[in-house]
């Protein structure tokens, strides 16, 4: 029905990009073209640069930091820095990469008409602040911590214990290294909320081992299972003896039979430490617990493991820890991180801002782990702030310079939340109906079903375009964005065709329609001799545009 809509409301420049989306060439189609160096073999994988003493600083004193840092690396390079950014862009994007969905009409018009000269700083506060920064960082962590395969068909119902933790603790701002040391050391049953579910849903010592050392310590320790790390110093012997720590492990009951009688699963430690017979990979060494990098901790033979690794791994002096996050929350920001991937830190694995990384990684342990403090002075700087258009000659400039700002595809999450404010809620029939096979089968609700349909595969890159034509289609043969009633209430807010066509880009895009626009819409409407059509085949357009599936 809408086959010529695209082209006709929104021109050439949003067409193009979703065609070179359709095409799989996303970088060069949105003006991104990478060139990260080759990173070298080297023999150091403990991280350096460390800053352990000075005063602290306020959010803004680092923000103002980290632009002088960037602006001197963009001055030694000789590459232009793109302006601020519009409010309208602005908006956007901050509440994107804070609260996980685009703003409603009425909050967009409430931040452009607004005057102020900190308007931006009062909305970062605003956001932080809210209940949805918990619910969008509970998004982002349970997909980090929680893998969705067949090994764990009978744990998937119990996700949601760990994400309701999750929200809470980012609602109420615990400390980084508290959250983390109670996740560490989580037991009971499954079905009870908490973290406990954690350690059941990563079934073995060496899938605990991987998840722990990318998640809190950003390293890619796996590569060492089976041999000595090809491209840094990381032994067999430490991946071995950072599994040792959870080798006591070891989730009670058959799940099974537990999910057919009733009951859960219950984690704790045994006193009796696995052997190779139980779940274990061929290559694993049965040693003792040693610290990575560090010293072997005294324990007795009978003592739980797991508590003696928290205390090492969130202490403000491990090496890895504060850093990890800091370069962590940087990548999810811009879509890449100083030293990316943010999982792969060594020093074979160029660090873009050494100095900056350092600085940033003190203040937020010096903060007390205050993560909220840590995504304030980022969303405060004025590198954060830049737009995303070129100028000048950044255009083809080395991405880790951070000219300007990247572009990065929704997730699947900020995707299925945005439509639902816009649209309202999908077809629980028809969710259920396109589960299908493979993860998406564990779906528990339309949303998951819709979330694990557009992921990206683990560890892309997230400035990527990493869906492809079914994806596309799906979203242009939504009934839930082909229904005219979906938007009623819209139109009906507006009291003549500028007000409505007004409020449509507002809802979709958080902006107001320019001149052009404007006109080619007039025309448009005046073809459809049904208003109500016409309104939903505009917003149709906007919400199958690139601008709509891009975070700028």
């Amino acid at each position: 029905m809408y086959g010529k809509i695209l082209r006709r409301i929104l021109g050439g420049t949003l067409v193009a990009g979703f065609v070179a989306i359709l095409a799989g060439t996303p970088s060069s189609a949105l003006g991104q073209k990478k060139k990260d160096k080759p990173a070298p073999v080297v023999e150091k994988a403990v991280p350096t640069s460390r800053i352990t003493s000075g005063p602290k600083s306020t959010a803004e004193q680092l923000a103002r930091r980290i632009d002088a840092a960037i602006l001197a690396g963009l001055k030694a390079e000789k590459t232009a820095a793109s302006p601020l950014c519009t409010d309208e862009e602005f908006v956007r994007r901050v509440y994107l990469d804070l609260s996980g969905k685009i703003p409603t009409a009425d909050q967009a018009v409430k931040f452009l008409d607004a005057k102020e000269s900190n308007k931006r700083a009062k909305l970062i506060d605003e956001l932080l602040a809210s209940k949805e920064f918990g619910k969008h960082q509970s998004d982002i962590w349970a997909t980090l911590l929680l893998p969705v395969n067949s090994d764990n068909r009978f744990f998937v119902q119990y996700y949601p214990n760990l994400k309701k933790w999750l929200e809470e603790q980012f609602d109420a701002n615990t400390p980084w290294d508290k959250m983390v040391k109670t996740l560490m050391t989580a037991s009971g049953a499954v079905d009870q909320a908490g973290p406990a579910i954690y350690w059941a849903a990563n079934t073995t010592p060496d899938k605990m081992t991987d998840n722990v050392t990318r998640m809190f310590l950003g390293v890619q320790l796996q590569c060492a299972q089976c041999h000595n790390h090809p491209f840094t110093d990381y032994k067999r012997n430490e991946y071995w003896e950072t599994a040792a720590f959870f080798m006591k492990v070891k989730p009670e009951g058959n799940p099974k039979a537990l999910a057919k009688n009733g009951g859960a699963i219950k984690v704790g430690e045994s006193n009796r430490p696995r052997n190779k017979k139980m779940g274990l990979p061929d290559s694993a060494k049965l040693l003792p617990p040693k610290f990575l990098g560090g010293d072997k901790p005294t324990v007795k033979a009978a003592d739980p493991l797991r508590p003696v690794f928290a205390d090492w791994l969130t202490s403000p002096k491990n090496a890895y820890f504060g850093r990890a996050m800091t370069n962590r929350v940087w990548g999810q920001l811009f879509g890449r991180g100083f030293i990316n991937p943010v999982d792969d830190m060594h020093d074979g694995n160029a660090n873009s801002h050494p100095q900056l990384l350092a600085a940033i990684e003190y203040q937020f342990i010096a903060s007390g782990f205050d993560l909220k403090y840590l995504y304030r002075a980022i969303c405060n700087s004025d590198t954060y702030q830049r737009t995303s258009k070129p100028t000048g000659n950044n255009l083809d400039a080395d991405p880790s310079l951070f000219a300007r700002m990247a572009i990065k595809p929704l997730t699947g999450e900020q995707m299925f939340d945005s439509l639902t404010s816009l649209a309202g809620p999908a077809n629980a029939k028809a969710a259920a109906a396109r589960k299908g096979a493979g993860p998406a089968r564990f779906a528990r609700s339309p949303r998951d079903a819709f979330v694990t349909f557009f992921a990206a595969e683990d560890g892309a890159n997230p400035t990527d375009y990493h869906t492809g034509i079914p994806q596309v289609l799906r979203l242009m043969n939504s009934p839930q964005l082909n229904n005219p009633g979906a938007f009623a209430g819209v139109v009906r807010s507006g009291k003549s065709q500028a007000e409505i066509v007004e409020k449509l880009y507002l809802t979709a895009l958080a902006r107001r329609p320019t001149a052009e626009e404007i006109d080619r819409v007039n025309a448009f409407l005046r073809q459809n001799k049904d208003a109500r059509q016409g309104y939903a085949g505009l917003m149709w357009a906007l919400l199958n545009s690139s601008e709509f599936a891009l975070n700028r």
